[in-house]
């Protein structure tokens, strides 16, 4: 045999081993499809963790770097939605209760009336706007008192929503509230007024105790740039807000969504917004308070079930509503007032009871909205494999998103095959890209995957090329 042919040999040899997929890697190979995604983008392989398991023989399919403690960013809120499902069950109601402090005579309520929050995470406009249908329907039309406020369920203590990133402003910042309405943001319009001098802004919703400045002009050019060039400026209490800029000729309608208010000062507005929109008259303004525990609610308004309440936490990765449940966790188990702390308490409770706990594990806020959070894939693993092996797989798995069809997975993972195989959980911050869930194959076998890359930029692409890869490589296996 000459040189030539077995360098041919070899050659065909080499290609066999790169196109047949094999059934298991050991943790010191990497598929070449994931090297060659780290290696174009300058990635070192030690910044990547992965773990994949089959689901049905327990066989280790890929370890790599999987007993490293890395952040994982919001792939978090697996944890605090698994934790919840199996601790309180997938038809667990939050309440808020509504209590008419006075005499009701032709429609009037003589008095106040009182709003008591138990940390429904989703109790956004159209939510309550049922809830203010309900006392429309206990025959009041008319309210001479103040609204009554008591959010003393959780005890948030100082919080700083610039504290993350510097963004006060920016949804994902905000923090947790027992009476949580809408998740204290905005969402503002812009748009050219008809004459074509000026900027018209809207909010909704419409909330008459925040006071928009609009400072913007208008400037030729196509719809593009930061923010369309809008500029935002709050006063100190978030009570005010400036927009300034030059807006481009070229938007027709342009939309962002900002925190504004105090809790307690934004459930205030949207409550007489929405109440005398529907024609009902409120004369009082509103007042922070703690009721009498002893007090009976004259009806109380109950919130979606949990297992739907984690699908929109997961599927669109909800910080703040992640962020109620690990509150909701505190005073469930523990009891009132819900903190921080005390969630995490019962969280490393459940996880030692049940075999799972890590001295890697460090939960920041049961969001992953932190710098702080560390996990290893081996550990997520486990958990992945504790909720499949669960009697409520079926709701956990489907609150998470669907490869190409919804959530944050919805423009992502369309082609090869990949769409509607894949319920995963991502998770992205900067210089952090993660992914977590369960994957079938080409061949049917299902999968645990977790892959989790911390390095420069790798936000930016890097990581959900590398998650790509992955997902490619096992879904032919």
């Amino acid at each position: 045999m000459n040189s030539r042919t077995t360098i041919s040999i070899a050659l065909v040899l080499s290609l066999l081993v790169a196109v047949i997929p094999s059934t298991a890697v050991s943790d010191e190979v990497l598929p070449l499809s994931i090297q060659s995604a780290l290696k174009i983008r300058n990635v070192p392989d030690q910044a990547l963790s992965i773990y994949v398991e089959d689901l049905a023989t327990g066989e280790v399919i890929l370890a790599w770097n999987d007993a490293i403690a890395r952040n994982p960013a919001s792939v978090e809120k697996m944890v605090t939605t698994l934790v919840a499902l199996d601790t309180l069950g997938p038809a667990y109601r939050w309440k808020t209760e509504v209590s008419f402090l006075g005499d009701i005579q032709d429609g009037v309520l003589d008095g106040d009336i009182a709003l008591k929050g138990y940390g429904d995470p989703y109790l956004v406009t159209e939510r309550f706007w049922q809830l203010l249908r309900d006392i429309r329907a206990a025959g009041i039309n008319s309210i001479s008192g103040d609204v009554l406020i008591d959010d003393s369920y959780f005890a948030v203590g100082d919080y700083d929503p610039a504290a993350f990133d510097r963004e006060p402003l920016r949804a994902y910042n905000v923090s947790p509230n027992a009476l949580l309405t809408n998740f204290k943001v905005v969402r503002h319009f812009f748009e050219p007024a008809n004459d074509g001098t000026g900027i018209r802004v809207r909010m909704d919703p419409d909330l008459q105790n925040l006071d928009i400045v609009n400072r913007l002009r208008i400037a030729n050019g196509s719809c593009r740039g930061y923010q369309r060039g809008i500029t935002i400026t709050p006063n100190e209490d978030v009570s005010r807000i400036t927009f300034s800029g030059r807006f481009p000729s070229g938007c027709e309608i342009y939309s962002m969504t900002r925190a504004a208010l105090s809790h307690n000062e934004f459930t205030y507005g949207l409550f007489r917004s929405l109440w005398e929109e529907s024609g009902g008259v409120l004369s009082g303004a509103w007042r922070n308070v703690v009721l009498d525990p002893n007090l009976e609610p004259t009806l109380v308004f109950e919130s979606l079930p949990l297992s739907e309440i984690i699908t929109k936490v997961n599927k669109h990765s909800n910080n703040v509503m992640a962020k109620q449940l690990l509150y909701t966790l505190a005073t469930e188990e523990i009891g009132p007032a819900g903190t921080e702390a005390k969630g995490r308490q019962v969280v490393d409770k459940w996880l030692a009871e049940r075999g799972l706990a890590s001295t890697e594990m460090r939960l920041a806020n049961g969001a992953g909205l932190s710098r702080s959070s560390r996990v290893t894939a081996k550990h997520l693993s486990e958990l992945l494999r504790y909720a499949y092996d669960s009697p409520y797989m079926p709701e956990y798995v489907s609150s998470l998103s669907l490869s190409g069809m919804d959530g944050t997975l919805r423009r992502r993972l369309r082609n090869n095959g990949l769409s509607g195989q894949a319920h995963m959980k991502t998770g992205s911050l900067d210089h952090v890209s993660a992914i977590g869930g369960y994957l079938q194959s080409r061949s049917g076998r299902r999968f645990i995957v977790v892959a989790m890359l911390n390095h420069t930029d790798v936000h930016r692409g890097p990581g959900e090329e590398v998650q790509e890869s992955l997902l490619r490589w096992l879904y032919d296996q």
